[in-house]
């Protein structure tokens, strides 16, 4: 069926437009071609990277290099490129399936696969001449080179367009000189391939470089030692250093000054894949955990079988399922909008900018929704371990290391909160997003007179549904008085922006997991997804227990007198439910599938 631009909600638009069921991809609709790539990433996982676990936390370099070299064999390294480029040219969801199989074996590996194929190709197959992408895209491709992504500086993390690299033109106009210096580079050790950001003369943005590194001929380029890290400590990360590195012109990568835009638009990317790098590992955590939760005794009793280990079990599970809900819709939504855009007349490269570009909300929810979630579960397993959990002998200290870097790399968590809101505001300013109409009628609603009609509940979902709607009006009322209160100034106040972010992030992962469940009931029949309704409800009523606090928190922090009273009395009534769920019995269900089939198993 050919999908229509009306029949795709634009990126941002799930908080004012109702979504069906029908219309969100999930896992369950993998083709026949995305489980066999499932099933062989899963095969390579297992016999090259998990197999190897032990050399890999001892800071074996080459056997990070190595391994990718043989992902680079297979195609893996090549899924997202284009086949003129000898890549595989599979679709966005392929690209983001290979990444969450890929990914758990050990965090050293997965950010080596991350920044090579998504910040350190990316930025070629999306901003390179033919000329460019020709020359280069095929060796990154197969896994001949590897490539790196240098942007951070000592003095430029978060703000990365204050760099202090520069690139200095020649007199004969043929070659620029780098000069600078560069921290936590992935892959550094053996790239042979730099995307190099710098700054030209007194330009306000920095430009981007494609800068070739032969370790015969450096070129002026040095590398510091080995970063010794609490985690991932077989990806190679050093700093680059740049003396007078002699690029030719013809290596800029896009216009001059377009580099920041580069940067976050290769980010974008980078977020929703770490997003999917980040499931499988919470599937393994989970399923390494309920194994030995039922091996273990204490007072004659499998730990497993305890009120106080099911929550943990329960927990994990529901938020490996609504990570994984939510990662693949937005996946499809992407890969949907590049189709589009590509049969509209639009190249490649410009449909995946676009593509991704407009859901780049969407990318910061979930790389912090699931950053967040696999820490969380990394950190209930070593609970569950007890003390063994806290030795190097189990599994679970070197998954909470390596997990911990999530919420850092890509944007960190603060920033990416922050950027979702300020990008669904700027959305609205544009009229992409139709905001202001909503907000306006949620703050007509909290003056007039509420129903209280008690509503007929028995279909499916009927309620869970209905109080997403309320919470999207949260969001609006909270939102909607914050932007007419401090206007352009609102990015100032950092801890509404941070509090508003939550209230988003819960209600897309809430409402994905319920828009993922629902179209499997019906498919597949009510009593077959009895589980999932149950972990679907659970997430839910963990949301409304954030969005609850946060907006309170909104509230009393930014209105006084009757606008407050209002706004809290709005607040209860959006957050309360006509028939609260059975949380130690919604609990006890997921627990006793997650047991019985020992591992996660949805």
């Amino acid at each position: 069926m050919e999908t229509t631009e009306k029949d795709i909600l634009r990126g941002g638009q799930f908080l004012v437009k109702e979504t069906n069921c029908e219309d969100v991809f999930t896992p369950e609709d993998f083709s026949e071609e995305q489980i066999m790539m499932k099933e062989a990433v899963m095969e390579f996982n297992e016999r090259e990277i998990i197999a190897h676990k032990a050399r890999f936390e001892a800071k074996d370099y080459a056997l990070t290099e190595e391994v990718m070299r043989k992902a680079g064999d297979l195609g893996f390294l090549g899924v997202a490129v284009p086949e003129e480029y000898s890549g595989l040219g599979m679709g966005f969801v392929s690209t983001l399936l290979t990444c969450d199989y890929i990914s758990s074996g050990t965090g050293s590996f997965s950010t080596a696969f991350g920044a090579h194929t998504g910040i350190g190709t990316m930025p070629i197959t999306l901003y390179g001449t033919e000329k460019q992408k020709k020359k280069y895209v095929p060796k990154l491709a197969t896994g001949e080179w590897f490539g790196a992504y240098c942007l951070t500086e000592p003095g430029a993390g978060s703000d990365a367009n204050s760099g202090k690299t520069t690139a200095t033109l020649s007199e004969d106009g043929k070659n620029y000189k780098i000069n600078g210096q560069k921290m936590w580079i992935s892959n550094a050790g053996f790239c042979s391939l730099m995307i190099v950001f710098a700054r030209i003369e007194d330009d306000k943005n920095i430009t981007g470089f494609i800068v070739e590194y032969d370790k015969n001929s450096p070129n002026g380029i040095t590398m510091g030692e080995e970063e010794h890290k609490l985690g991932i400590r077989a990806s190679s990360t050093r700093q680059v250093f740049f003396s007078d590195t002699v690029v030719p012109a013809d290596n800029m990568l896009a216009g001059r000054g377009e580099g920041f835009k580069i940067a976050m638009n290769a980010l974008n990317i980078g977020r929703i894949k770490l997003a999917g790098a980040c499931l499988d590992s919470q599937r393994r955590i989970l399923t390494t955990a309920v194994n030995y939760a039922k091996e273990r005794k204490q007072f004659n009793t499998p730990i497993a079988d305890f009120g106080a280990i099911k929550i943990k079990l329960a927990e994990m599970a529901t938020n490996a399922y609504a990570g994984e809900a939510a990662t693949y819709r937005a996946s499809k939504n992407i890969e949907d909008r590049i189709t589009m855009r590509q049969s509209s007349g639009n190249t490649h490269q410009e449909a995946e900018l676009k593509g991704v570009e407009e859901y780049a909300i969407e990318c910061s929810i979930l790389k912090v929704a699931v950053s967040e979630d696999v820490q969380h579960a990394a950190d209930e397993g070593i609970q569950i371990f007890g003390g063994m959990g806290f030795s190097e002998e189990a599994p679970m200290e070197a998954a909470w290391r390596d997990a911990r870097i999530a919420r850092i790399y890509e944007g960190t968590n603060e920033i990416n909160r922050m950027l979702c809101v300020g990008m669904l505001v700027k959305k609205a300013m544009k009229g992409h997003v139709d905001l202001l109409g909503p907000a306006q009628a949620v703050q007509e609603e909290l003056m007039g007179i509420p129903s209280f009609d008690t509503p007929d509940y028995s279909e499916l979902f009927s309620e869970e549904k209905e109080m997403i709607k309320k919470l999207k009006k949260t969001f609006l009322m909270v939102a909607g008085a914050a932007v007419q209160k401090f206007g352009p100034d609102l990015e100032q106040h950092q801890q509404l922006l941070i509090a508003a972010a939550d209230i988003l992030i819960e209600i897309y992962m809430a409402e994905s997991a319920i828009l993922r469940t629902e179209k499997n009931a019906k498919r597949f029949g009510e009593d077959k997804q009895a589980v999932q309704i149950a972990m679907s409800k659970l997430y839910l009523y963990n949301a409304v227990d954030i969005i609850e606090k946060k907006g309170k928190e909104s509230i009393i922090s930014f209105a006084e007198g009757d606008e407050q009273r209002m706004m809290l009395m709005g607040l209860k009534r959006f957050t309360k439910y006509a028939n609260y769920p059975d949380i130690v019995d919604l609990r006890n269900e997921i627990a006793e599938k997650v047991k019985a089939e020992n591992k996660y198993c949805f």
